[in-house]
């Protein structure tokens, strides 16, 4: 098993996988001080953050052979038709890609073409009638037994957190502007974590 889905999917409960944006040597080490099990960074950002924590890496931007030369443990690919010759490459590099989609047709067309080991449902772009949580909860059940899956949603309490580990999602992808908004990164992050 790979680096990332071993720090995602063991240990005890839910992984909060914080994304760093700014000073990010040095909130990656807060991170795994916090209980962080990955930390998520761009792309270019990756070997900064190398320099100052083991936790495994992943990225969102650039394309597979970029993100493993940067030396990231695994990689977010939106699913499109260019995501099947995506993930065929990561996969023969050794990158874990996960999947992200937003809805039960993309999703129903991303396991049948790809058949993802990672889902990420992204909660980012919600409608107006969506309810934070909802788009994760919804897809969730579609989701076949076996594959881990990453929320992207918007959370800002350990009760959200809660509520997505009851329903068996492994890790959630917390954004910048949730934590990096905080006064305090390592309590807003560690209160997330339950530390």
């Amino acid at each position: 098993m790979s680096r990332f889905r071993q720090a995602i999917s063991e240990g005890d409960g839910i992984s909060v996988v914080p994304v760093l944006k700014g000073a990010v040597e040095d909130l990656a080490a807060l991170a795994e001080a916090a209980g962080a099990e990955a930390v998520a960074v761009d792309v270019a950002d990756v070997e900064r953050v190398r320099a100052s924590t083991s936790l495994a890496v992943l990225v969102r931007g650039g394309d597979p052979s970029e993100a493993s030369a940067s030396g990231a443990d695994a990689w977010i690919v939106p699913f499109s038709d260019e995501a099947e010759a995506a993930v065929a490459r990561a996969r023969e590099l050794d990158l874990d890609c996960a999947v992200e989609v937003r809805d039960e047709e993309t999703l129903e067309e991303a396991l049948e073409r790809v058949d993802p080991d990672i889902v990420l449902i992204s909660e980012r772009g919600l409608e107006d009638d969506e309810e934070d949580l909802e788009r994760t909860l919804d897809l969730l059940a579609d989701v076949p037994a076996g594959k881990l899956v990453i929320s992207e949603a918007r959370v800002s309490a350990r009760e959200q957190v809660v509520a997505l580990e009851n329903a068996g999602v492994d890790a959630i992808l917390v954004g910048a502007e949730v934590l990096q908004g905080s006064a305090d990164f390592a309590s807003a992050l560690a209160e997330l974590t339950g530390r």
